[in-house]
């Protein structure tokens, strides 16, 4: 029997008012499908959480752009001061005095320095002290982010692309995988499903806790497919795939497990539309034996197969 109920409550902290029949509240890689507007920069703004969240692509770019744009504006400040103020340039053109004083900038900032161009009085080496220093905090700031993005414990969870209802014993069942495609361990793992639907008539939105088969295990070293009966106390008895799709239904899951690699709890969330799901379908068998261990096959965890359905009375 399952262990959680089918308990309905009214509200999971993303509102009972709806204005879509198509938006849903939780985009598939776990972030909320909602926009904050009328917003002071002051309050909204968080440097430190947006270069810990944001892709490594996106990240490297605006380290290289920064690195880049400063020493663009201290070579213009010596252009400025006089490069006859350093030393050893050997530039004829404006366009080659600037890039040595751009390579200089470089390595003032860096706190290299190669000796071959310095500072000559007080106005430059005011300006390449102050650099030196800002160069010294910069790259501080970097390595603690990149301390923070590598130590950050993210729970790389994938989730099936699609949810089937399939059989399952005597009855019917909504069903999705998952697995951890790490080789980190993830132990004590436990999952709840909330089904949101339209209410008859109303752009209220009801909540439903799904009763599951197994909300926890205890380890996940294999894929694991998250079961929800469809028995006579389940709230999609009854319903159709047009039904589910006509009322909006969005079944959200939040998991949580406790990663051995950074010994914290970690957290995975993601959703799936009634559009998402394949009615009459079951998935395919991907553990396998060979060579005296257990494979599983990731790259296959979305197949499906045709599956005829239980027909359950009511």
């Amino acid at each position: 029997m399952p262990e959680n109920s089918g308990e309905k409550f009214n509200d999971l902290g993303l509102g009972t008012k709806t204005s879509s029949d198509t938006q849903r509240s939780l985009n598939k890689d776990g972030s909320f499908n909602i926009e904050k507007i009328n917003v002071p920069f002051s309050e909204r703004v968080n440097f430190y959480h947006s270069l810990v969240t944001m892709s490594w692509i996106k990240f490297f770019v605006l380290l290289v752009s920064g690195y880049f744009f400063a020493n663009l504006i201290f070579a213009t400040i010596y252009m400025m001061i006089g490069v006859e103020h350093l030393t050893g340039i050997s530039g004829i053109t404006n366009a080659e005095k600037f890039l040595e004083a751009f390579f200089f900038s470089s390595q003032t900032l860096t706190t290299l320095g190669y000796g071959r161009i310095a500072p000559v009085g007080t106005l430059a080496s005011s300006v390449a002290a102050i650099e030196s220093m800002i160069g010294l905090l910069s790259f501080a700031l970097a390595t603690g982010l990149l301390y923070g993005r590598f130590s950050r414990p993210v729970a790389k969870i994938k989730y099936s692309n699609h949810a089937v209802i399939a059989p399952y014993k005597d009855i019917n069942a909504f069903m999705f995988r998952v697995v951890n495609p790490r080789d980190n361990q993830l132990i004590e793992i436990e999952v709840s499903v909330t089904l949101s639907m339209k209410k008859k008539d109303s752009q209220q939105r009801d909540f439903f806790s799904l009763a599951l088969e197994r909300p926890k295990v205890n380890f996940f070293p294999m894929t694991w497919t998250i079961v929800h009966p469809i028995n006579l106390s389940s709230p999609l008895i009854n319903f159709t795939h047009e039904d589910l799709i006509e009322k909006n239904a969005e079944f959200i899951v939040l998991m949580k497990a406790f990663d051995e690699t950074f010994s914290q709890i970690v957290y995975s969330r993601s959703s799936y539309k009634a559009s998402e799901l394949k009615w009459g379908e079951k998935f395919v068998y991907v553990i396998h034996e060979a060579n005296e261990s257990i494979t599983v096959d990731v790259g296959r965890m979305d197949e499906t197969e045709k599956a005829e359905l239980n027909k359950v009375s009511v």
